[in-house]
């Protein structure tokens, strides 16, 4: 696993030649996302954003969402102290607290499977509406990423591995946007990906 110190935050977030995406790339996602979740009817009033990086979705929230309340955590000693976040490690760590969206990209895949697995009940206990998650998988590293631009130091896993645990608290929309079953919202048809979506009653 990776130190996650300076020189791993320069690389992959900093320098404009090796960085894997920009503070303008990171808008077009955060804009896609809350445009989707305000679609479906959701609330985006409180966020978590665990793995926050260097901060950009919470730029782009206080920006563009300023009455959400934003919340931020990181493993890497050297980004808690740069950027501001809360120290936290997802495969033990557990709010007590519930929120409309919850973000984790890139995170997953640095975890053993017993920490993946331990992360993904702690990121679905705490969301109370939608989890935007990107992890890359064995397929992505083989036939997507950008090995020069992607840190490939991580757990090689199938995407079923994420989708079966996903699969017993959230509803797949599509895009890295996952909702949660117990919650009120209702899904057309071709809007979920799940064999037997609920009946749709939004006109």
């Amino acid at each position: 696993m990776p130190s996650f110190d300076k020189g791993y935050y320069d690389r992959f977030y900093q320098s404009k030649k090796t960085r894997v995406s920009s503070a303008d790339q990171v808008a077009h996602l955060c804009q896609g996302v809350v445009g989707m979740i305000r679609w479906f009817g959701g609330d985006v009033g409180s966020v978590l954003d665990v793995g926050a990086g260097v901060g950009l979705w919470r730029d782009w929230f206080k920006k563009n969402v300023r009455a959400a309340k934003y919340r931020t955590t990181e493993i890497s000693d050297y980004a808690c102290k740069a950027y501001g976040h809360e120290k936290r490690d997802i495969s033990i760590w557990r709010a007590k607290e519930q929120f409309d969206l919850v973000v984790c990209q890139g995170v997953l895949p640095y975890l053993a499977d017993e920490g993946a697995s331990a992360a993904l009940e702690n990121l679905a206990a705490m969301t109370r509406g939608f989890l935007y998650l990107e992890a890359i998988t064995r397929r992505d590293l083989t036939d997507v990423c950008d090995r020069d631009l992607t840190d490939v130091d991580v757990h090689e896993r199938p995407g079923s591995f994420y989708l079966a645990r996903l699969g017993r608290h959230f509803t797949r929309l599509g895009c890295g946007l996952f909702y949660k079953k117990e919650g009120p919202l209702l899904f057309y048809e071709l809007e979920s990906l799940e064999l037997r979506p609920r009946p749709i009653s939004r006109p």
